[in-house]
């Protein structure tokens, strides 16, 4: 058992355990569906934001990519944001100092080939 006290840090390392068995290859097939549709990627002073279409489905599926995250990578910020009149939706991935090549080798290959280029992703 960990005492939060003594280390309240936990490392950058992703825990699949986490996640129910059952539920592995959903979040799986989740953040791909999430991530594949990223449309541009701003780069934040703690992290990285992610602009995806804003359309219902995609929605919920960031919302339950969200939900299992948090569990295998605690160490993570995770935000949505959807901006008004019907402007994107925003995903953000946000940690402290450390996090940024965590978030790219995670996310990287995701990725289509033209944003993961454009933000030196790969």
């Amino acid at each position: 058992m960990t005492d939060r006290t003594t280390n309240p840090v936990s490392p950058f390392v992703c825990d699949m355990n986490a996640i129910a068995a059952a539920k592995r290859e959903q979040h799986i097939a989740a953040a791909l569906k999430v991530f594949r549709a990223v449309q541009t990627i701003q780069e934040l002073p703690n992290g990285y934001a992610f602009r995806l279409p804003n359309e219902t489905t995609l929605l919920m599926q960031t919302v339950e990519f969200m939900a299992n995250e948090r569990l295998c990578c605690p160490f993570l910020g995770l935000a949505v944001e959807i901006e008004p009149e019907g402007g994107p939706l925003w995903l953000r991935l946000t940690g402290r100092d450390g996090v940024k090549p965590f978030i790219k080798a995670e996310i990287g290959e995701a990725l289509t080939d033209t944003v993961a280029q454009a933000a030196s992703f790969r």
